[in-house]
């Protein structure tokens, strides 16, 4: 069997829907390709590529179909599984300096081989019977760890994300729509004092601020590189259509279509 005919299957926790990424984990790509945003740096995978996705991180990624297809393997090696598995397991550290969300695996016949050997486990609903899962995880990451060493580095770090600079924080990450207790606690703050030093530098609600410089950034995109409403909501960090509408009205007195039809006659 190729590897591209790989089914798509989740070994662990379930995937959030936010824009956080609260545990660590494998992504295979079968098929189609993906693009990847951690807010400094775009990524991109295609068939036959896999990569760590690591904790702790703000990341967007959306999918590209190939003839109408999309498969991958997703496996998480979250706090609990890899806090049994250094106690199982000699665990050498390297001194990593990858800061990337997105960490690109090398291309392996033991991955490979790997990936093969689920087909056996998926249980008539298309996942890995529970029974199995964790054995599976133990086996690919001795597998990565084998490749690639400095991997240890990233995976048994079960600390906390120090104190950054707001400010610089905020301005780069603005347009991912995740919750102010996440923002707080990937400053390195309590909720209450996120919002007591974003107040001091920004001189504004966290709330206030990051819908107006998302419409800000959303009349930009629409008046000056003639992007449409429809395409850009989305990756600002606006939850609907509708209310992306609703609020760019409020605070310009246009809809972003009234925007996107002067921009495009102007041209």
């Amino acid at each position: 069997m190729k590897i591209t005919e790989i089914k798509s299957c989740i070994i662990g926790p379930a995937l959030s829907a936010e824009q956080f990424i609260a545990e660590h984990f494998f992504l295979f790509l079968a098929k189609g390709k993906m693009n990847g945003y951690d807010g400094s740096k775009h990524y991109a995978l295609k068939a036959g590529e896999s990569c760590l996705v690591r904790k702790n991180r703000l990341a967007r990624y959306n999918k590209v179909k190939d003839n109408n297809q999309f498969e991958k393997v997703i496996i998480f090696f979250d706090g609990v599984f890899l806090k049994s598995f250094q106690k199982k397991h000699s665990i050498l550290f390297k001194n990593f300096s990858s800061k990337d969300a997105f960490i690109k695996l090398k291309n392996d016949d033991l991955i490979n081989s790997f990936l093969l050997s689920l087909e056996p486990y998926y249980n008539n609903s298309g996942d890995i019977s529970p029974k199995f899962s964790d054995i599976k995880r133990e086996e690919l990451l001795l597998i990565l760890l084998e490749l690639q060493p400095e991997l240890s580095d990233v995976l048994f770090d079960f600390g906390v994300p120090g104190r950054l600079d707001l400010e610089k924080f905020m301005r780069q990450n603005y347009k991912f729509n995740v919750s102010m207790e996440r923002f707080a606690f990937l400053t390195g703050r309590s909720l209450s004092g996120f919002k007591r030093d974003f107040k001091t530098i920004f001189n504004e609600t966290p709330h206030r601020w990051l819908v107006k410089r998302r419409l800000q950034e959303a009349r930009f995109l629409i008046e000056k590189k003639e992007q449409k409403p429809s395409d850009i909501y989305l990756d600002l960090g606006f939850e609907d259509l509708s209310h992306f509408y609703f609020a760019f009205k409020k605070e310009f007195g246009k809809t972003p279509a009234d925007i996107h039809i002067n921009s495009k006659s102007a041209s």
